[in-house]
């Protein structure tokens, strides 16, 4: 291939990325704060559903237990920042949330590293039971049923919050949405760059060849039991990031948050987007995680979906928004099995036309 024709299928690429980037950048100077929680909602979905695509998407592992390593970053940085707790400075217990939580999946790999299929998918479950009775009866860490507030962020004296220093951009009042907002692209970014580095070198490679061949992958030379564990540790991580930008987007949480049905959405999230992935992952948390709270905001004005709290036989838009990316799930994997990442690199580089070979000249 041509220097030019490469220019060619990298330039649309690089260019919606960069007008994305722009456009999200410009968001909290037009949106109101309603749109503006959806954003943040669909970026800590977006981070947490990125660690589950390396570990069951790349690495071919299932986990059901994704919800427990939510809730490890979730209140460890509730718990490391506030009161009752260490109080330690926000930032500092952010870093160590993410860490608790690598802890919490590198005390599982060894599980991990042993068994395969339905059965890790089944241990992992047993993980968000466990995380439930632990959530719900340590009430000095957790809360109990009624959860905890959470401590606002606060890097170098900025508080990520609707209080003192008060912040005006362009005339526009900047609160704990906007603040968060600008937080939660950093973040994003950051485990963006960091799982598309990741998969491009030789780690990918390795889980990659995990997930299609245990046993080539050993015969080419690949630990096959640490480099299962280490996809757990990576992937509980990245989880434990997504819960504590999930604290600070809700500002509370409650154990109930956490469960099963989390658990399920981010497995969506991922089929939806396309396994292995990281553009995709993207794409199918934003599908995921928007849908029910655009679906109860107007939910007077679409048909037989009923606002929240309704009586009468219509479904609410939380049932609803399921039943569609239930069925979302179903025509991807029939019709697009790249899901929607896949979909987005064949509308944006179209396949390379063969190559014509000069005819044979008779002589």
């Amino acid at each position: 291939m041509s220097g030019r024709a490469a220019l060619r299928r990298v330039g649309p690429a690089r260019a919606a990325g960069a007008a994305a980037a722009v456009l999200l950048c410009a968001f909290p100077f037009y949106l109101d704060a309603f749109w503006l929680q959806v954003g943040l909602f669909s970026m800590a979905a977006a981070i947490g559903a990125i660690g589950l695509n390396l570990l069951s998407g790349t690495s071919g592992q299932l986990s059901l237990g994704h919800a427990f390593f939510l809730a490890v970053g979730a209140y460890g940085y509730v718990w490391l920042a506030g009161e009752p707790g260490p109080g330690l400075p926000p930032a500092v217990a952010m870093v160590l949330a993410v860490c608790l939580s690598g802890l919490a999946g590198g005390l599982f790999s060894p599980i991990a590293g042993r068994v395969r299929g339905v059965y890790l998918g089944v241990a992992t479950l047993a993980l968000v039971f466990l995380g439930q009775h632990v959530m719900v009866n340590a009430e000095g860490v957790t809360g109990g049923f009624n959860g905890r507030s959470v401590p606002p962020l606060e890097i170098g004296g900025f508080t990520f919050a609707e209080t003192d220093p008060a912040l005006v951009v362009l005339g526009v009042p900047f609160g704990a949405e906007e603040r968060l907002w600008y937080l939660g692209l950093v973040l994003l970014a950051a485990v963006w760059f960091s799982a598309r580095n990741l998969l491009r070198g030789r780690p990918g490679r390795a889980l990659s060849a995990l997930r299609d061949s245990e046993v080539a992958a050993a015969a080419m030379g690949v630990p096959v039991a640490r480099y299962r564990s280490a996809a757990f540790v990576v992937s509980s991580m990245y989880a434990g990031l997504a819960g504590v930008l999930i604290a600070l987007a809700f500002r509370g949480i409650v154990p109930d948050y956490f469960g099963l049905a989390l658990s399920i959405d981010y497995l969506a999230m991922i089929v939806i987007g396309g396994l292995g992935s990281v553009g995709g992952a993207t794409a199918g948390a934003v599908f995921v995680t928007a849908l029910p709270l655009v679906m109860g905001r107007y939910a007077d004005q679409l048909p037989l979906v009923a606002a929240p709290g309704a009586t009468g036989h219509a479904i609410g838009p939380t049932e609803a928004a399921r039943y569609l990316y239930g069925a979302a799930i179903i025509l991807v994997l029939l019709y697009v099995p790249g899901g929607l990442g896949g979909l987005f690199r064949r509308r944006v580089r179209p396949p390379t036309p063969p190559v014509r070979q000069p005819k044979e000249q008779t002589p």
